[in-house]
């Protein structure tokens, strides 16, 4: 729900502030079409904005939202479960309401609680709050980043924003790259908290950003509120049973649904062939008097397309199932170039593209809210990289798991898999191994850094984007941990804010003003999935076991018996149709001008490696190439729309 931006200055503030906060909240209409609400203090340099998305409280929900005689202001993105018990105990406590907003109830728990209130917080939220007797103001995220928000510091004063561009839109921002960053999109993995831009940083999942002033400057903390714990080794309860966790996963997963169809407006599904969405609309189903609308993607390639099990599982459900099947025509093109704009990063697949269509699908069916699936595979050891580790590490009969894994998931190879070995000392030495999910991508690192321009490659010679990674890990979240839960950690860490929850989530669904909510990510429901003992979450060869038991009587047979398969769109090899899509973003993003003009990579080394791509027919290989591929385009496509200030929609030409 809706979109958050503004900026605190040391000094009052300018004559026309209200025109550039006006500008910033117009670059992220798109997360809240129903309206603006805007706070300016001059004398305390303090401008707000919020762009609304209606969904709670369609009436009286407009913000920003002020409590205790306008001592504290308030503007919020996302949603506050299990606001309407917490809003009742307040008010018998003696707070009052304003609006029935579930957004409100922030307020009152800082008034009672001060900088606690946070863990008073269930749900996906991105937050600014300003203390005007403290002169304070707190920029505050989710515990697993689900919700995004983005800020950046001068000398003048910190300006924030739910998406860079609204940070971009103020006119004393300079937009540049970062060296690093552009490492770190080429190779698909971030350093929490960075991104492709110089000096603009995201607050991380789980943290608050505190904000003091003391005689016009600013005392700026960052404090972690929350982060996932998984027991040491000797620390779990070994005398409960699997029966014990497959019933509290289903009272937790039952809470957490339930918690996330409550809305004034119609919530859909989210319904891929996987036991993660399939779960979810099995809940709802259940939950909701009338037939559960259900969206469905389908790709024109029988490898990657699991719509015939979704279209089971609608029938199953009796939900109003609305697929839509899409070819290169939909994934490339300017969908590809609109898409990119709104992740404000790099993608490996056109899976991120695929999901933008959906949630234009979903927003011209009338609905603005969907619950998904995302976060199960991180907290019940669902994806292949999770497997294999466990299998390396833990199993004596390793070799035939390995065997049958790495032949269930061949096409994977390349990219979210890597198709040998690979080690790296900053990795063994924090984690103990390197984790498998990594492999691919430091292997994808090597062949895309040689490509980057002399002078960029000399100003990052010293610069180990691996070890950067490993280094922002806690080492007191890893020591003594099993293997499952060091890999299931360092993923949670890194992938799944920079990827599921990025361009597989909030960015692409926001972009057509339509609110995501990941049940599996509701930090109760975390914390049980932490306690499963790992031989429990991998049972043998079968990934989500625990998931699997839960939720068997709501899931077709085929897939509670089905090994988890990858959500991913065709790669742009596997048709010639998707050959010729992406010529034409080569055409257009990798010409000679356009690459001597950004100065980002070699021009003869890139045109050698697109060459020798178009000649490749290695399937591991080519599987590589296009992700490193997707991620060059992408970064032409950054520069010209961020970098070259030329932020509205682009055509080819």
């Amino acid at each position: 729900m809706c979109g958050i931006t503004g900026f605190w200055l040391r000094s009052p503030l300018p004559p026309k502030a209200n025109l550039q906060l006006m500008q910033m909240a117009m670059r992220i209409r798109h997360r809240g079409p129903d309206g603006f609400g805007y706070h300016l203090d001059d004398d305390a340099g303090l401008a707000m904005a919020h762009a609304r998305l209606s969904i709670i409280d369609l009436e009286t929900g407009e913000q920003p939202l002020y409590g205790q005689g306008n001592e504290f202001v308030l503007t919020a993105n996302g949603e506050f479960y299990d606001y309407k018990r917490i809003r009742t105990s307040l008010r018998l406590e003696g707070f009052h309401f304003k609006t029935k907003s579930d957004s409100e109830i922030a307020l009152p728990l800082y008034q009672k609680y001060g900088l606690d209130f946070v863990h008073h917080l269930r749900g996906e939220f991105a937050f600014a709050l300003y203390d005007q007797k403290e002169d304070r103001l707190i920029l505050a995220r989710d515990r697993f980043g689900i919700k995004p928000l983005f800020y950046h510091i001068d000398k003048k004063g910190i300006y924030y924003g739910s998406e860079i561009k609204s940070i971009f839109a103020h006119p004393d921002v300079e937009r540049q790259f970062s060296s690093e960053g552009i490492l770190h999109q080429l190779m698909h993995t971030m350093v929490p908290g960075t991104t492709a831009f110089k000096d603009v940083h995201a607050i991380k999942p789980g943290y608050m950003l505190i904000i003091q002033k003391r005689n016009g400057q600013f005392d700026i903390k960052e404090h972690q509120y929350w982060d996932i714990n998984f027991p040491e080794k000797g620390e779990r309860d070994s005398s409960k049973s699997a029966d014990y966790f497959i019933e509290r996963v289903k009272e937790e997963l039952v809470d957490a649904v339930s918690l996330r169809l409550e809305a004034d407006v119609p919530v859909g599904c989210y319904l891929s062939g996987g036991i993660d969405s399939c779960s979810m609309l099995g809940l709802a189903s259940s939950m909701q008097q009338s037939p559960v609308k259900a969206f469905t993607i389908g790709f024109d390639n029988d490898s990657y397309d699991e719509s015939s099990i979704a279209r089971e599982m609608a029938h199953v459900t009796q939900a109003d199932q609305e697929e839509i099947s899409l070819d290169a025509n939909d994934l490339y093109g300017n969908n590809y170039i609109t898409t990119m704009y709104h992740a404000e990063r790099t993608f490996y697949n056109t899976l991120g593209v695929a999901k933008y269509c959906m949630s234009k699908r979903v927003n011209e069916c009338g609905y603005r809210v969907v619950v998904t699936g995302e976060g199960s595979d991180e907290l019940f050891g669902g994806y292949p990289a999770f497997k294999k580790d466990f299998f390396l590490h833990q199993m004596s009969d390793k070799h035939s798991h390995l065997a049958n894994m790495d032949k269930s998931n061949s096409i994977f190879k390349g990219a979210i898999l890597s198709d040998k070995q690979i080690s790296h000392p900053a990795l063994e030495s924090v984690c103990g191994f390197t984790p498998s999910w990594i492999q691919s991508w430091i292997q994808t690192l090597a062949i895309a850094r040689p490509l980057l321009n002399d002078d960029l490659q000399a100003e990052l010679k010293d610069y180990d984007p691996i070890a950067a990674i490993a280094e922002s890990f806690d080492q007191d979240q890893i020591k003594n941990r099993h293997v499952l839960d060091v890999s299931q950690y360092t993923w949670i860490k890194t992938m799944l804010e920079c990827q599921i929850l990025n361009w597989g989530g909030d960015r692409v669904d926001m972009a057509n003003s339509m609110e995501s909510r990941p049940a599996f990510l509701d930090h109760n429901l975390a914390q049980l999935a932490t306690e499963i003992p790992p031989e429990m979450r991998i049972n043998g060869s079968t990934e989500k076991w625990v998931l699997r038991e839960a939720m068997k009587n709501v899931l077709p047979e085929v897939l509670y018996k089905r090994e988890k398969f990858a959500f991913m769109a065709p790669p742009a090899h596997t048709s010639e149709s998707k050959k010729m899509a992406v010529r034409l973003l080569i055409n257009r993003f990798l010409d000679t001008k356009s690459v001597n003009h950004a100065g980002i990579f070699d021009l003869k080394r890139l045109k050698q490696f697109l060459a020798d791509y178009e000649k490749d027919n290695d399937p591991v290989s080519l599987v590589r190439k296009d992700a490193l591929l997707n991620h060059i385009i992408g970064i032409h496509i950054l520069h010209e729309q961020f970098v070259e200030a030329k932020m509205g929609d682009l055509e080819l030409v």
